[in-house]
C-alpha cells in the first residue's frame, strides 16, 4: 500500500467523515465529499455560511475517515489549508464533481470555498484480512506517529501475551515481539502481562 493507493481509496469512497472541533472544544463530525486527489494532496469544499468554514479557518486541523466496501479503512489526520484562486478551482471541483451543480447551480458554487490537505499522517487498516493489516504514513513535511505496543527486556517469557492476542501477532522470543502491521492496539497483550514488559508505543 502507498500513499497514493490510500488517497485513492478515500477518492473512490468520496462521502467520508470529516471531524473538527468547534470553539467550545467539543467534537463535530460530518459527511463531506472529497472532490480531487492530485499530487498527494486531498482537496475539498464547503460553504462559507456553515460552521464547518468557521471551524476550518480557525483551527485548521481535520480527522477524515473513510471505509470502502473490501473492509479497507483510511484515516487521515491533517492540516486544512484554504486554497487560493476560489473560482477557478471551484469550476475544477464541479467539472469533476458534475452532481455538483444540482446542490448548488449557476453562480450559486461561488459561496463555496476550497480546501486542501497536503500535511498529514494516514493510517491504511485492513479488517478484512486475516490477520488485521495496517500501515502509517506521512503526507508533505508532518510525521507519522508511533501507535500500539511493544515488548521490552523485562519480558521473563512466559507467553501470557501471545496466548492473549486476539490477532495471535506476538512471536515467540527473547523478548517476545509484536507483528506491528497486523496488531490491533487492544491492549490485552498489556493488561496480561504479569511483569510490567509490555509498554504503549511513542509514549
Amino acid at each position: 500500500m502507498t500513499v497514493e493507493e490510500c488517497l485513492a481509496i478515500l477518492r473512490e469512497v468520496k462521502d467520508v467523515s470529516f471531524a473538527t472541533v468547534d470553539q467550545d472544544g467539543r467534537p463535530q463530525v460530518r459527511i463531506i465529499d472529497v472532490m480531487l486527489i492530485e499530487d498527494n494532496k486531498l482537496y475539498f469544499c464547503t460553504a462559507r455560511g456553515k460552521e464547518f468554514y468557521n471551524q476550518l479557518e480557525g483551527k485548521k486541523y481535520v480527522a477524515i475517515t473513510g471505509l470502502n466496501s473490501k473492509f479497507q479503512m483510511i484515516r487521515l489526520n491533517g492540516i486544512a489549508e484554504h486554497q487560493p484562486e476560489q473560482k477557478k478551482l471551484i469550476d475544477r471541483i464541479f467539472e469533476e464533481n458534475p452532481a455538483m451543480n444540482e446542490v448548488y447551480p449557476n453562480q450559486s458554487r461561488y459561496i463555496l470555498e476550497p480546501f486542501s490537505i497536503e500535511n498529514g499522517q494516514i493510517e491504511f487498516f485492513d479488517l478484512g484480512k486475516t490477520p488485521v493489516y495496517r500501515e502509517c504514513f506521512s503526507i508533505g513535511s508532518m510525521n507519522t506517529e508511533t501507535k500500539g505496543y511493544e515488548i521490552n527486556d523485562a519480558c521473563i517469557g512466559c507467553g501470557k501475551c501471545a496466548k492473549s492476542c486476539p490477532q495471535q501477532c506476538i512471536i515467540k522470543g527473547t523478548p517476545f515481539s509484536i507483528k506491528q502491521n497486523h496488531c490491533l492496539h487492544c491492549g490485552l497483550c498489556f493488561e496480561n502481562c504479569p511483569v510490567g514488559a509490555i509498554k504503549r508505543r511513542g509514549v
